[in-house]
């Protein structure tokens, strides 16, 4: 007689509504899959086999790849908070090296394909640019605590003065030099804040 083996067990989702349990196992496969088999393998269908999940649910949750990948890197990064030193120089370099660090744990191999799918797909782009403008503003707290202490010029737009320090990390994520020395980073941010320091 032949030996019937069970399929495996999919998850079952609740419409709209997300399920905790299955929207963890997809977000932990979507992040194992580009961790350790990269971009090129990364899909829907590979994300539904290793979550056990359905393709709808995970469509249903997250309409494009872009969505699920900034989800993904998201999810890993929520711990990282703006720190308040009351020095700007300090909490800069501390958002710097912050930054850097978090890539080099995975987390840059998640947002380079962020980027990389960026490249050609409008909405990956659209997906990218919103995130961005959002994190940019947040992180912009450090330079507006800066202008209330009297540190920095009044007139500096902060999220500007972010996505350029955000710049100069970027390069190193996207040429693979995230190991910078601290004074590397330091004098960055030196560079930037002598600029915009209130004489």
């Amino acid at each position: 007689m032949e030996s019937i083996t069970a399929a495996p067990a999919r998850r079952t989702s609740i419409g709209a509504q997300r399920n905790p349990d299955s929207e963890e196992a997809i977000l932990a496969a979507a992040e194992a899959i580009l961790i350790e088999e990269g971009f090129s393998a990364f899909s829907i269908e590979a994300v539904a086999r290793r979550a056990k999940a359905g393709k709808p649910t995970i469509y249903r949750w997250w309409p494009s790849k872009a969505a699920l990948l900034l989800d993904v890197y998201h999810r890993q990064k929520q711990d990282m908070s703006v720190a308040d030193s009351g020095d700007v120089r300090k909490d800069l370099a501390l958002f710097v090296k912050g930054l850097l660090s978090f890539w080099q744990d995975n987390g840059g191999a998640v947002f380079r394909s962020v980027i990389a799918e960026a490249q050609s797909d409008p909405a990956t782009l659209e997906a990218l640019r919103n995130y961005l403008l959002q994190r940019w503003q947040q992180t912009g707290d450090i330079i507006k605590r800066g202008q209330e202490r009297g540190e920095i010029k009044p007139g500096i737009h902060p999220e500007l003065l972010i996505e350029i320090l955000s710049g100069f990390a970027w390069s190193r994520l996207l040429t693979g030099r995230l190991d910078c020395s601290n004074a590397e980073i330091d004098a960055a941010v030196d560079a930037v804040v002598s600029g915009i320091a209130a004489r």
